[in-house]
């Protein structure tokens, strides 16, 4: 062989046995030689109820022997309710995982457009068809799945009856630009109409307006519904106040919200739902394909009071029962 073809073959040898070994060395593995998980987490922003749906997920992760600083490393990220972030996150996050975690319609919409290869699995999201997040709740057919946090409006609205039995006006308070919430507004709006309320509709867009939108509200209503919408969830605190105010009551989407300053709901349990979460996530980890992993509706409601809430405004909630 030629001297010089033999020298380069060499060094073309040697640089790909660095590369190999460069390669090689990104890789962690675990005391028992497993190679390390890496999970990435979006959250569209902070509030009770998608941080305990994140807690709730690393917990449940862990019970499953995925321990973190151990055999998976965890990239969270929050977007704090920015669109900008979100696109932005959610291209950095693609890159670097093996699954990763949408807290929220937003954050799971922005991974959608983005990820070709990498896994997603969703939570806190109310409608993931009408989301455009999966084809149908049965076939998700596609690299998104997971649970939805739908809770049974029509149960939300027996207890507002049991617990105000004179009310005949009911306002709802929703972001404009959540769809997840528009689908929650137009089903309490038939619901609440077919069981003899009126209703009146108040859209914010940003928690800028929740203030005026409420205060506004409840000079003309009996009582306010609140469906399971991020915005509003983050400024409950506020709301509860105001509802404190105004002697007008709050049924909340969610156990969060209700604790948060809301009356009562028959909600989802956040944190439960991260626990249910992460097993889907488990079984996409060990093999299984979210395509064919049906998406699905919380295990855990509860009828949930606050009952300093019910006291401040004199109401009796002791008898409160809902239907099977």
């Amino acid at each position: 062989m030629d001297k010089k073809i033999l020298a380069i073959s060499l060094v073309g040898l040697s640089a790909s046995a660095l590369v190999a070994c460069s390669d090689s060395s990104t890789e962690k593995f675990d005391s028992n030689g497993t190679k390390e998980v890496k999970v990435g987490i979006l959250q569209y922003m902070e509030h009770e109820s998608l941080d305990a749906a994140r807690e709730g997920f690393m917990a449940e992760l862990k019970a499953n022997g995925y321990k973190e600083g151990d055999n998976i490393t965890v990239d969270y990220q929050n977007a704090q309710g920015d669109q900008a972030n979100l696109q932005t996150i959610s291209e950095q996050l693609v890159g670097d995982n093996d699954v990763i975690l949408a807290i929220a319609t937003p954050a799971a919409q922005s991974l959608a457009t983005v990820s070709t290869d990498v896994p997603v699995l969703f939570t806190a999201v109310t409608d993931p068809v009408s989301a455009e997040l999966v084809d149908s709740m049965d076939k998700p057919d596609g690299l998104l799945t997971g649970t939805s946090d739908q809770a049974p409006i029509d149960k939300q609205i027996e207890l507002l009856g049991q617990a105000l039995p004179d009310a005949k006006k009911v306002g709802i308070l929703y972001t404009t630009s959540e769809r997840n919430s528009e689908a929650q507004v137009e089903q309490a709006e038939k619901l609440l109409k077919n069981a003899g309320y009126e209703v009146e509709l108040k859209g914010i867009t940003s928690t800028n307006d929740v203030q005026d939108a409420t205060t506004s509200l409840m000079k003309d209503v009996d009582a306010v519904f609140v469906p399971t919408d991020n915005t509003v969830a983050s400024t409950m605190t506020m709301i509860g106040e105001l509802s404190i105010e105004h002697k007008v009551p709050v049924i909340g989407g969610a156990t969060d919200m209700v604790d948060a300053g809301g009356l009562l709901t028959y909600g989802t349990n956040y944190e439960a739902l991260g626990h249910q979460t992460a097993k889907m996530a488990v079984k996409v980890l060990e093999g299984a394909d979210p395509a064919e992993l049906s998406v699905e509706y919380p295990e855990t409601v509860d009828l949930h009071v606050n009952q300093e809430i019910a006291d401040k405004l004199g109401i009796n909630v002791s008898k409160l029962s809902v239907s099977k």
